[in-house]
């Protein structure tokens, strides 16, 4: 009876959230907020009350959701369209995470209690863009962006997601093992991201062949077979040290831009796919919260989301792109969309399966920052871009 239970809830769930997501539309709010609260609503303290409290369970649904995410946001992404932005983009995605995690975490300890290392920690879970709120709000909207700014914005969330894994989890392991040299942790870094694309790019191009030479009898096998090569490149790259997100989405580009047995179809396929991975990765995010626990963090979560939104990611920004020829408001634009989404409320649960002290806090800190930034930079992006003159109707 429970199973019966289980699935009942689980459509009405995932149907209320397809019909609401159709009303953010209109109101000009990111749907992931709406899918946030219904899964509050439905939790231990809502109307539903569903008891949920298991972060590895929550972690492993993100990582799922986020192969596929990627996979799909690789799919989409047009090599012609990123190759004169791919400069910028990369410098983003890397120097601007860092940069991003460096402000943060020292506003952060020098406003709180938290240890320097804790702080810096905080910074490096929210230091990156989401793909997800990204692709759906440029992708959905009925306008396009001026002097590719759009190419840049998706390239960098769809590639600075593996720079924050690895500053979240390189900080956790030095907060356990104390004695750790940050030489060894550049070194790392750079095996974690040269394998990343180096395997990524074996895959995308394996992936290719494999799938215009496997000649299968049944067609829906096609996207399977896709599903499996995107989980195969994200777990071998792990596997051998490398970054899996990173790998996923590097082997998705080369497979989007290359040409396969039922093109068309698949990357239908996988944007629905990618869509329900966004439902399902924030409703079960929203089943873990527990309302009564953001309350005491309003205060303090307020303080370091104005910093990030008005100061930390603005640095970053006009630091990354000083080297390169942008106006100043495209660079003002670029910054103000610094979404936050699921990416660092799923990275916020590794500290707490990890045991690190004064998780659950850093938890719901890092969950009240992504409402607040979704809120006020998700639901402002088109207002701000008219406002700059840098949007334009798109050519049905």
């Amino acid at each position: 009876m429970i199973s019966e239970q289980f699935i009942l809830v689980g459509s009405l769930l995932l149907l209320i959230s397809i019909i609401i997501s159709k009303t953010s539309q209109r109101l000009g709010i990111p749907s992931l907020i709406f899918f946030l609260l219904i899964g509050m609503l439905a939790g231990s303290e809502g109307i539903g009350g569903i008891y949920f409290d298991d972060p590895s369970i929550t972690q492993f649904i993100g990582i799922i959701a986020l192969v596929i995410i990627l996979f799909s946001g690789g799919l989409d992404t047009k090599w012609l369209d990123v190759k004169p932005v791919f400069k910028k983009s990369v410098v983003l995605s890397t120097a601007g995470v860092l940069i991003t995690t460096l402000a943060l975490g020292f506003f952060i300890n020098w406003i709180t209690g938290f240890s320097l290392t804790q702080s810096l920690l905080i910074g490096a879970i929210v230091s990156s863009t989401d793909a997800a709120a990204v692709f759906s709000i440029f992708r959905s909207g009925k306008h396009k962006l001026k002097n590719n700014i759009q190419p840049t914005l998706e390239l960098e969330s769809g590639t600075n997601d593996p720079m924050a894994y690895f500053m979240t989890t390189t900080l956790i392991f030095l907060i356990l093992n104390p004695t750790t040299s940050i030489w060894s942790m550049i070194l790392l870094l750079i095996q974690s991201i040269g394998l990343g694309i180096v395997l990524g790019v074996i895959f995308g191009k394996g992936g290719v062949r494999l799938i215009n030479s496997i000649k299968l009898d049944t067609q829906g096998l096609y996207p399977v077979l896709s599903i499996a090569l995107a989980f195969l490149t994200f777990s071998v790259t792990y596997y051998v040290g490398g970054n899996g997100f990173l790998s996923v989405y590097v082997a998705a580009l080369i497979l989007g831009n290359s040409s396969f047995i039922n093109k068309k179809v698949q990357m239908q396929f996988f944007d629905g796919l990618a869509w329900l991975m966004q439902i399902v990765m924030f409703l079960t995010l929203g089943l873990l919260v527990f309302p009564s626990q953001i309350i005491p963090v309003i205060g303090i979560g307020l303080v370091i989301s104005f910093f990030l939104i008005l100061v930390a990611r603005p640095l970053a920004v006009f630091l990354c792109l000083s080297p390169f020829k942008v106006q100043l408001k495209d660079k003002v634009f670029i910054s103000w969309v610094g979404i936050r989404g699921a990416v660092p409320i799923i990275f916020a649960t590794y500290p707490i399966v990890a045991g690190i002290q004064g998780a659950n806090l850093i938890f719901n800190i890092v969950f009240f920052i992504t409402i607040t930034s979704a809120l006020l930079q998700g639901s402002t992006i088109n207002l701000f871009a008219r406002y700059l003159g840098l949007s334009i109707p798109k050519i049905e």
